[in-house]
């Protein structure tokens, strides 16, 4: 009899940022197609990595892992009386890696591991949901460049998945203004115009400070 060689995943969703889900399948791409037909879900997911195993059910074992470390990640709810235990866990799609990993390691199976980059398509799908994000906090705290100690002067760095690059700078002009090329811009109006767009983006999320993102500095800060 063939061994089933089917996988343990970790997958990411842009629509649950917070959340990695992590699962078997015998079949990934069939088990992506089954969950991306929703149409309850903005983001459709991905596969951030696979791990090769030769048994089912080979997830639950992980589960217990994650669950013995620290149960409070697991997703779990109650919906009509009964008690919902999910796939779903608030940590980052590099910590479930790492233990992946760490397994991988120990049974000197690292070569069943893999790390799967994102395509074209999911890098935007990630960059329209964080600004969906921004645009609802900017709404209730509007970004300046003084929350962030961000001096008149300053250079800023700009950076998207089109241009891929750091190298278009920008100064800061007064608390909400930069100057690029001899004109006046808001961060979002420049953000615009450098990815090449004609409808809003969020600029602080186009932009770094130090080569830190404006975003994570904002947000660094207020928990200082």
């Amino acid at each position: 009899m063939n061994e089933i060689k089917g996988v343990i995943y970790i997958l990411t969703n842009p629509s649950f940022p917070d959340y990695v889900k992590i699962g078997y399948a015998d079949d990934i791409d069939n088990r992506l197609n089954q969950l991306n037909r929703s149409e309850c879900i903005p983001f459709a997911f991905r596969v951030y990595a696979t791990y090769e195993v030769n048994s089912r059910l080979s997830d639950l074992k992980i589960h217990t892992i994650i669950d013995k470390l620290n149960p409070t990640l697991r997703s779990i709810d109650n919906f009509k009386g009964q008690k919902r235990v999910r796939e779903f866990y608030a940590m980052a799609p590099q910590d479930a890696y790492l233990i992946l990993e760490a397994i991988a390691e120990i049974h000197g199976c690292t070569d069943k591991l893999k790390l799967i980059s994102p395509s074209e398509e999911e890098l935007e799908a990630e960059v329209v949901a964080q600004e969906i994000k921004e645009e609802k906090r900017e709404r209730l705290a509007p970004f300046s460049f003084d929350m962030c100690n961000i001096p008149i002067g300053s250079t800023l760095q700009f950076w998207s998945t089109a241009t891929k690059s750091t190298e278009l700078t920008c100064t800061v002009i007064d608390n909400k203004k930069v100057e690029y090329e001899g004109q006046i811009y808001s961060l979002s109006a420049l953000a615009s115009k450098l990815s090449n767009v004609k409808y809003p983006v969020h600029g602080p999320c186009y932009f770094k400070y130090n080569g830190e993102w404006l975003n994570d500095i904002r947000d660094r800060l207020n928990k200082e």
